[in-house]
């Protein structure tokens, strides 16, 4: 898939690699990624490290090329985390997780970019 295709994200996953994601235990994920925390509450393994957190779920490498291997079985937490200006707002806490890693943040022409060569290869 040309880069220009690809959903910003699927280049960053810093997010993931910064976070702790903590979510209710009524939610159904795969437990293996799963670890206790507060009482009724789970954490994505891997998120809860203090040095380096990294979800076990995320394939590949920060920065360049990556995905969530439960991507359709996500928590909440991660469906809810939108990207700076992916819904037309400035989220700072992507900013700060892409800074962590050395990755500039993004800006509304990623997504002019993005939603452009969707619609090119849409043919609309």
């Amino acid at each position: 898939m040309p880069e220009s295709l690809r959903h910003p994200c699927q280049s960053c996953g810093a997010c993931c690699a910064f976070f702790r994601v903590e979510f209710n235990t009524s939610e159904n994920l795969p437990s293996e990624f799963c670890e206790g925390a507060a009482p009724g509450k789970q954490i994505m393994r891997g998120t809860g490290a203090k040095h380096k957190p990294s979800c076990v779920a995320l394939l590949g490498r920060v920065g360049q090329r990556v995905t969530c291997g439960i991507y359709e079985q996500r928590s909440s937490t991660c469906r809810k985390f939108a990207a700076s200006y992916e819904n037309g707002q400035k989220n700072p806490r992507c900013d700060e997780a892409r800074a962590r890693h050395g990755l500039a943040p993004l800006s509304k022409e990623h997504w002019r970019e993005y939603v452009a060569a969707q619609s090119t290869a849409l043919g609309l």
